[in-house]
């Protein structure tokens, strides 16, 4: 019994002073996170919110640990009678000022389910319109080369330019083997043999299927690569996304709980 007399009232104070300390921290790293930087012409303000929005989210639930803490405290204390002094007027006491943040901060993550909703909305919009504008673009060089294409595979026809060609994508080859290709410009040499050894082979067996069969390949190639993009977008933009909107809307609820229950508390 001696012991609970002793520490008690030292809990109840280690228990405000720890849930102050960790309001106070929360809200001063809100406020840099609210600080833009300095964008650039290119940036978008939206990205920047997005980012921001799921940052605060994430360390959301900190002050209302330490609001919690701060009311523990001041449940020990008036356990013990030790509060005497703050039976006074609610504006002269502290916690009506943390159950009043407690509120506010409930508004501004309920704001916030509603920002990162439209954001999260705008960005997924984003990736989509680029993905699909870059899936146009490799279409209609694959277009271009697939008449290009078409127009080597005529003139493979001919046996004195087919052998012209022989003879060029062996020269490549070598120099390939022998390193005389930059290394900036080796990829692009490989790429090219083997294109022209499919273009080779494929003039011997079916030269007029030829350009379909490279077009459906390449095309099939394009779709793959749009859709890993698209699924790519749903599992960076999407999934983050609805886990903030949801994270932001239940502590919404707590932080709106708390601060309206405690207001209502102090007013008894």
């Amino acid at each position: 019994m001696k012991s609970n007399s002793v520490y008690t009232p030292f809990t109840a104070l280690s228990l405000k002073f720890v849930g102050v300390i960790m309001i106070v921290s929360s809200l001063l790293d809100y406020i840099s996170m609210a600080i833009p930087p300095k964008l650039e012409a290119g940036d978008p303000v939206r990205e920047w919110q997005w980012v921001t929005t799921t940052q605060v989210v994430n360390q959301g639930i900190v002050p209302l640990v330490g609001i919690a803490l701060l009311v523990v405290g001041y449940w020990i204390a008036n356990s013990i009678g030790g509060s005497s002094r703050e039976k006074k007027s609610p504006l002269g006491q502290l916690r009506f000022w943390v159950f009043g943040l407690s509120s506010l901060l409930g508004l501004i993550f309920l704001l916030l389910v509603l920002l990162h909703t439209s954001n999260t909305l705008w960005r997924s919009s984003q990736s989509f319109e680029k993905i699909e504008a870059q899936a146009t673009q490799l279409e209609s060089q694959l277009e271009t080369q697939s008449q290009q294409i078409d127009n080597v595979i005529e003139q493979l026809k001919d046996p004195e330019k087919r052998t012209q060609a022989e003879q060029e994508l062996k020269q490549l080859e070598e120099a390939i083997e022998n390193e005389q290709i930059p290394a900036n410009q080796l990829p692009q040499a490989q790429a090219q043999v083997q294109i022209v050894k499919n273009l080779l082979e494929a003039s011997k067996q079916n030269p007029d299927a030829a350009p379909e069969q490279f077009k459906e390949e390449n095309l099939n190639k394009i779709r793959s690569q749009k859709l890993d993009a698209e699924n790519q977008v749903k599992n960076q933009v999407w999934k983050p996304g609805i886990k903030t909107i949801i994270n932001s809307l239940l502590l919404a609820i707590g932080y709106i709980a708390v601060g309206w229950m405690g207001l209502r508390n102090l007013s008894n």
